[in-house]
């Protein structure tokens, strides 16, 4: 199809890999060889190569959710900390549940860590399809958790933390909010989601049309729900893993929510944020035109810069930051 991209972006769509449909048999071995090409991928673009200046990280692994296994976390914090207790935020990667890494988004979550002086956290969270669903939400449980606990010895308000997520991250990210509301877990201060994977059933408008957009289409995200959710279908499939499908999102932290216009995840994130307005969860949207999914990684282009200021801005006021 013909997609009217913004101009700063039309440029290098050419050399972005547009997914492929994918066999129905496709496996570990497929799954594997993807997440190599993801990860190189990433490694080629310099929006995730540069560490912020003037932030400092360690490596911990914590203990895992109800007997999983230890999960990895990376703690970003300012070098020179300013006086008291600091806001944080639980920062989840994307990767179609299948690829990704906390290193491959340290530029990012170090840059929130050095642009607003707070504590990062990033979770390594296990992959599909060896782990599906709820593997994932499970580990990003048990990092929430852990940072509600360690919170004094982390030097940060526990009444200040924000959850982060993008693609794949930003659904964890929401379903992380309603595991939390359901369980009695930690508070949550607010929910930035960008550009968020939220719906297994690929009914919207947005999804049946972009095919064969770069970086992310629908024959992507049929693969990745396939792996991430192992088999589960209809009502077998928890609202923790596709949040769309959760039919009450009352008592849910305030939430961002930010969508590209050709982008098929588009259509679930702009519904999901309506029915968080309808559910009285103060909720702000926008939709960034001329944009894709991932097109923020292609730095220079306006756009992009108009997102990067937009998010910080948000993440400042949602976590009191002066």
């Amino acid at each position: 199809m013909s997609y009217n991209y913004d101009d700063d972006l039309a440029g290098i769509i050419p050399l972005l890999p547009v997914p492929q449909p994918a066999l129905p048999t496709s496996g570990l071995p497929e799954a594997l060889a993807a997440r190599e090409n993801a990860a190189a991928f990433f490694a080629s673009m310099p929006a995730t190569a540069a560490f912020a200046q003037g932030v400092s990280a360690k490596d911990l692994h914590i203990r895992g959710h109800a007997g999983a296994p230890d999960v990895p976390v990376r703690i970003y914090e300012p070098q020179e900390r300013s006086a008291g207790v600091l806001p944080a935020v639980l920062s989840i990667h994307g990767g179609g549940f299948s690829a990704g890494s906390i290193y491959q988004g340290e530029s990012g979550a170090s840059g929130i860590a050095a642009r607003l002086g707070v504590v990062v956290v990033d979770v390594e969270y296990r992959l599909a399809p060896e782990h599906p669903a709820p593997a994932a939400v499970e580990d990003c449980y048990a990092a929430l958790c852990w940072l509600h606990e360690s919170s004094g010895a982390l030097g940060i308000d526990p009444d200040r933390i924000a959850l982060s997520g993008v693609s794949a991250g930003g659904g964890l990210a929401a379903g992380l909010a309603l595991y939390a509301r359901d369980h009695g877990g930690p508070p949550i201060c607010f929910q930035f989601l960008s550009v968020p994977a939220l719906d297994d059933r690929l009914d919207t408008p947005s999804m049946r049309r972009f095919v064969d957009t770069p970086l992310w289409n629908r024959h992507a995200a049929e693969q990745s729900w396939r792996w991430y959710l192992g088999g589960a279908q209809g009502p077998d499939v928890s609202i923790y893993a596709a949040p769309a499908r959760a039919a009450d999102l009352s008592g849910l932290p305030p939430a961002y929510v930010a969508v590209m216009e050709f982008d098929p995840l588009r259509d679930e994130g702009l519904m999901y944020a309506m029915r968080l307005l309808a559910a009285g969860v103060s909720t702000e949207v926008h939709c960034f035109p001329g944009a894709f999914h991932g097109s923020a990684l292609v730095t220079g282009a306006e756009v992009s810069k108009r997102e990067s200021r937009e998010r910080f801005a948000v993440l400042r006021r949602a976590l009191r930051v002066n």
